[in-house]
Protein backbone atom coordinates (compact mmCIF):
# COMPACT_ATOMS: atom_id res chain seq x y z
CA UNK A 1 0.00 0.00 0.00
CA UNK A 2 1.64 3.01 -1.08
CA UNK A 3 0.31 6.38 1.10
CA UNK A 4 1.03 10.11 1.30
CA UNK A 5 -0.25 13.11 3.12
CA UNK A 6 -2.71 15.39 2.06
CA UNK A 7 -4.74 18.47 4.06
CA UNK A 8 -7.09 21.05 4.51
CA UNK A 9 -5.12 24.26 5.74
CA UNK A 10 -5.39 28.00 6.47
CA UNK A 11 -6.12 31.00 8.54
CA UNK A 12 -10.06 32.27 7.81
CA UNK A 13 -12.16 34.98 9.43
CA UNK A 14 -15.79 34.28 10.47
CA UNK A 15 -18.79 35.38 11.53
CA UNK A 16 -20.91 33.06 14.28
CA UNK A 17 -24.46 32.45 12.76
CA UNK A 18 -25.22 30.55 16.50
CA UNK A 19 -24.12 27.45 17.75
CA UNK A 20 -26.65 25.50 16.14
CA UNK A 21 -25.82 27.30 12.25
CA UNK A 22 -22.27 25.72 11.48
CA UNK A 23 -21.08 27.81 8.73
CA UNK A 24 -18.50 26.96 5.75
CA UNK A 25 -15.45 28.72 6.17
CA UNK A 26 -14.08 28.80 2.56
CA UNK A 27 -15.71 26.38 0.07
CA UNK A 28 -12.62 26.09 -1.91
CA UNK A 29 -10.18 26.35 0.89
CA UNK A 30 -11.70 23.74 3.12
CA UNK A 31 -12.73 21.39 1.24
CA UNK A 32 -11.17 18.10 -0.23
CA UNK A 33 -12.20 15.65 -2.78
CA UNK A 34 -10.71 12.12 -2.68
CA UNK A 35 -9.61 11.08 -6.07
CA UNK A 36 -11.37 8.11 -7.63
CA UNK A 37 -8.08 6.16 -7.58
CA UNK A 38 -7.49 6.44 -3.64
CA UNK A 39 -9.06 6.32 -0.11
CA UNK A 40 -8.42 8.56 2.25
CA UNK A 41 -8.11 8.65 6.02
CA UNK A 42 -8.46 11.74 8.28
CA UNK A 43 -5.72 11.48 11.03
CA UNK A 44 -5.93 14.47 13.42
CA UNK A 45 -7.36 17.80 13.82
CA UNK A 46 -5.69 21.22 15.28
CA UNK A 47 -6.96 24.60 15.59
CA UNK A 48 -6.86 27.58 16.95
CA UNK A 49 -9.77 30.53 17.99
CA UNK A 50 -9.09 34.25 18.44
CA UNK A 51 -12.11 34.84 19.51
CA UNK A 52 -13.55 35.48 22.94
CA UNK A 53 -16.17 32.60 22.78
CA UNK A 54 -15.91 28.99 22.54
CA UNK A 55 -16.47 27.73 18.35
CA UNK A 56 -16.60 24.53 17.12
CA UNK A 57 -15.31 22.77 14.14
CA UNK A 58 -17.52 20.14 12.18
CA UNK A 59 -16.00 17.94 10.15
CA UNK A 60 -18.13 16.43 7.65
CA UNK A 61 -17.84 13.82 5.04
CA UNK A 62 -20.19 13.96 1.97
CA UNK A 63 -22.34 16.84 3.63
CA UNK A 64 -23.08 14.77 6.93
CA UNK A 65 -21.18 15.70 10.06
CA UNK A 66 -18.61 12.68 11.10
CA UNK A 67 -16.43 14.54 13.76
CA UNK A 68 -16.95 17.87 15.91
CA UNK A 69 -14.13 19.67 17.59
CA UNK A 70 -15.04 22.29 20.07
CA UNK A 71 -12.40 24.77 20.29
CA UNK A 72 -12.02 27.18 23.78
CA UNK A 73 -12.12 31.17 23.79
CA UNK A 74 -8.78 32.28 22.75
CA UNK A 75 -8.11 28.54 22.73
CA UNK A 76 -6.53 25.64 20.86
CA UNK A 77 -7.05 21.72 20.68
CA UNK A 78 -5.19 19.11 18.81
CA UNK A 79 -6.97 15.87 18.09
CA UNK A 80 -5.02 13.08 17.19
CA UNK A 81 -8.16 11.01 16.01
CA UNK A 82 -8.19 7.54 17.98
CA UNK A 83 -11.06 5.91 15.54
CA UNK A 84 -9.93 6.28 11.95
CA UNK A 85 -12.06 5.30 9.05
CA UNK A 86 -10.99 4.60 5.73
CA UNK A 87 -12.75 6.46 3.21
CA UNK A 88 -13.96 5.46 -0.50
CA UNK A 89 -12.99 7.62 -3.57
CA UNK A 90 -14.87 10.50 -4.32
CA UNK A 91 -15.53 11.14 -0.59
CA UNK A 92 -15.91 15.02 -0.20
CA UNK A 93 -14.70 15.99 3.12
CA UNK A 94 -15.01 19.66 3.96
CA UNK A 95 -14.70 21.70 7.28
CA UNK A 96 -17.26 24.60 8.76
CA UNK A 97 -17.57 26.59 12.03
CA UNK A 98 -20.13 27.66 14.29
CA UNK A 99 -20.14 30.35 17.12
CA UNK A 100 -22.24 32.22 18.84
CA UNK A 101 -24.23 34.20 16.95
CA UNK A 102 -22.43 37.84 15.89
CA UNK A 103 -19.26 37.01 17.41
CA UNK A 104 -16.14 37.17 15.23
CA UNK A 105 -12.47 36.45 15.14
CA UNK A 106 -10.08 34.19 13.02
CA UNK A 107 -9.86 30.42 13.00
CA UNK A 108 -6.50 28.31 12.15
CA UNK A 109 -7.49 25.23 10.56
CA UNK A 110 -4.75 22.11 10.26
CA UNK A 111 -6.73 19.08 9.20
CA UNK A 112 -4.32 16.33 8.15
CA UNK A 113 -5.38 13.65 5.65
CA UNK A 114 -3.67 10.01 4.59
CA UNK A 115 -3.76 9.12 0.94
CA UNK A 116 -3.66 5.12 -0.11
CA UNK A 117 -3.78 3.41 -3.03
CA UNK A 118 -4.04 -0.21 -2.02
CA UNK A 119 -1.46 -1.36 -4.74
CA UNK A 120 0.72 -3.91 -3.50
Amino acid sequence: MQSEPAFIQGVYPFTGAGLENPQPLSAEATTFVTPSDRFVQPTYVRAGNSSDAMVYLVLRRDEQPIRYFPIAAQGNAHVALAVVEELPPDTKLDVLIAAPEGVTGYVVVDVGLVLTNHEY
